[in-house]
């Protein structure tokens, strides 16, 4: 009696090990992948895995060579001579959600803007006219010590209602809806800003930061996405967008 069952205990471990890894294979998608479900959703790949195909640098007609598709990854070379400059969706959006996942190099910074107009002859950086969500090393880049510039915040206009961002070297999961004007951040699962775009609270916001002398910060409500070159390495992957 103890043989039989101490048998059927070793077949029921072998059947759940068996099943957890077909689960483990078939249950996720791929990086840079997007499921049936996903796509059936609207969602569309703004980084295939392994070119820059859809980007360009601000101002210019292609990828500058700084940026690479290297392991997956949309990849930002810190120590780059040549090639820089901040990266843009060929295509502009309005009302969106994005989703993508990043990480920063030790003391590094970085960005993810939204409504960028690219016209560099008359906006010197993509920053003159987009809001960004704040990329960085908290504890090891400068900006760590100013309210409102740490990872997540809505850069020098609202501070993240709380820091879910992972040690440098790790990725962060991004999730960023703009509908009607209505804005929300999400940080590895966690909402951290909630705001509205263009009414007179925003205006008020906007009079009160770095951005006041910049008669056309976030006065458009349609542009292109884009990446900043803070001058440090800085990692992406699974960009993914749907317009809603």
């Amino acid at each position: 009696m103890t043989k039989i069952l101490l048998m059927a205990v070793a077949l029921g471990l072998t059947a759940y090990s068996c099943s957890g890894q077909k689960h483990g294979q078939t249950g996720e998608t791929p990086a840079n992948t997007l499921s049936k479900k996903e796509k059936a959703a609207g969602w569309k790949l703004l980084f295939n895995g392994s070119s820059t195909t859809g980007w360009h640098t601000y101002g210019t007609a292609a990828a500058g060579t700084a940026w690479q598709a290297t392991d997956g990854t949309l990849h930002l070379d810190g120590d780059a001579k040549s090639g820089r400059g901040d990266l843009i969706s060929d295509e502009e959006y309005s009302n969106f959600e994005l989703q993508l996942d990043w990480k920063i190099s030790q003391k590094g910074n970085s960005g993810i803007c939204l409504y960028v107009i690219d016209n560099k002859d008359k906006y010197k950086y993509m920053w003159y006219t987009g809001l960004e969500m704040q990329i960085l090393d908290n504890d090891g880049h400068p900006d760590g010590k100013i309210t409102k510039h740490r990872a997540g915040d809505l850069y020098d206009l609202i501070k993240s209602s709380s820091e879910p961002v992972k040690a440098v070297g790790d990725w962060n999961h991004v999730a960023i809806k703009s509908l009607n004007g209505k804005l929300d951040f999400y940080l590895n699962g966690v909402h951290i800003v909630d705001t509205h775009l263009w009414d007179d609270n925003w205006r008020t916001l906007v009079a009160g930061s770095k951005f006041k002398n910049l008669p056309d910060f976030t006065a458009f409500k349609s542009g292109h996405i884009g990446l900043q070159d803070h001058g440090n390495t800085v990692w992406f992957r699974n960009i993914k967008v749907r317009r809603l």
